[in-house]
This record gives structure tokens, sequence and C-alpha cells, in this order.
């Protein structure tokens, strides 16, 4: 699959996103969400992380730098929906292991998952509070023996990313990082409607119901204005 390097960030850009899941089941590496926020702000640490494995557009602006390197048929795929069209492929043939949220949210969402494919195979669940190192040493030794097929980590980034990194080390799988994913399919989030989504606005939905995000959303200014003048 086609890739091309914005301000240092390897970002693939499938097609679609059956190419994608197949390119990851081939590679078994991390699926990592690249958006304007990662390719302006990313430390070298993450790029470094993020080069190693399988950056996808998983935001507008990464689909229009994209675009800007003559990539034309590159589509954006979101990462709250991309697992769950892994789960919906795969459900039935191959096996999950869940961590992040809080412990009710991903009780809620095991349960959810359990109920809407009857067939699937957890082999285990956590919540993302992992405290100590015994527990993160646990965790190792629990993907080790249980040996899932998929790894969904929703802890926010960095922290999520640099755990898969640690985890592909001992265990080879595909990972992906999920943010606050379990929220939105539980219903603790609501996401922005589908005029919101459809129309590439679902950043200035989440601004409109969280005004505190606008420190946050104020630097993609920049990132749209070194796109428009080909700075990246």
């Amino acid at each position: 699959m086609r890739y091309e390097l914005i301000n240092n960030i390897r970002t693939y850009s499938p097609s679609s996103r059956e190419e994608l899941m197949n390119f990851a089941l081939q590679e078994k590496k991390i699926l990592i969400a690249v958006n304007a926020e990662k390719i302006l702000h990313s430390t070298p640490e993450m790029q470094e992380i993020i080069n190693n494995n399988i950056g996808y557009p998983d935001g507008i602006g990464a689909v229009w730098a994209l675009n800007k390197k003559g990539v034309d048929n590159v589509v954006k795929i979101p990462g709250c929906e991309l697992w769950l069209d892994i789960v919906k492929k795969h459900a039935a043939s191959k096996s999950f292991y869940l961590i992040g949220g809080k412990q009710e949210v991903i009780d809620e969402t095991v349960s959810k998952l359990k109920s809407e494919f009857p067939l699937i195979d957890i082999k285990g669940y956590r919540n993302g509070y992992i405290k100590t190192n015994q527990e993160k040493e646990a965790l190792k030794k629990e993907l080790i023996e249980k040996k899932p097929d998929f790894v969904f980590v929703a802890m926010g980034s960095p922290k999520q990313e640099q755990l898969m990194e640690e985890f592909m080390n001992i265990h080879s799988a595909v990972y992906q990082g999920l943010g606050g994913s379990f929220d939105v399919y539980t219903g603790n989030v609501v996401r922005a409607p589908k005029w919101w989504i459809d129309k590439n606005l679902e950043w200035a939905y989440r601004l409109v119901k969280q005004p505190t995000r606008i420190k946050r959303q104020l630097p993609l200014i920049k990132f749209y204005f070194l796109l428009k003048f080909n700075k990246f």
C-alpha cells in the first residue's frame, strides 16, 4: 500500500477500509490514527512508533495532506468505526483482547459485543488503569498465553501507542489504538450527528459541545496554513 511522508509522519493511503484491514492482517502491526494534531505535534518518539507501524488517515486533515502529495483515491477512516469493521468481518474466525476505559465501560463494551456478535471470541479484557508494573506484567503474560489475533487498546495517545509498542515485542498481533471509542460504542459519549460527520465537521461539533477544546483546536489553523502553502 502506498504511503507518503507528511511532516516526517509516514501516512498510508488506503483506497478502502477493506484494503487497510487486509494490509493490517498481512503486516501484523499497530494501526495508528493519523490526524492534523498528530502531524503537527508528534514527538520524535511518536513519529518513530507511527513510522514503524501503520499510520492511516483518521482525520480529514490527513486526507487533504495526502491529496496534496498527489494521492487522489484515499479515504478517511475514523478509528472509532474501523475497529467495529474489523470485529464484523472477523468475529467468527479471529480472536480479540480489549484494554481500556473505566471498568464499567469495558464491562458494558464486552457485553454489547457479545450480544451483537454471538460468535465473537474475546480472549480477555481489562480496564485502562494499569497502575503498577505487576499489573502490566500480568497483562503481558495473558497476551502470551491467550494469543489473541487482534488487541484493541483504548487509553488515549501517546500512552496507548507506547503500550502497544511494548506489547508487540512479546506477542505478534494486529493492534489498534482506540482513544475514547469504547465510550462512543456504549453511548457514554455521543458522537456528532451524521450530517456533521459527512461534511467533515465533526471537530466543529465537538467544539460546540466542549468549548474548552478551543486551545486544542487553535493549532489546526497553523496546519491548514502550512498545508495550503505546501509546507509539508
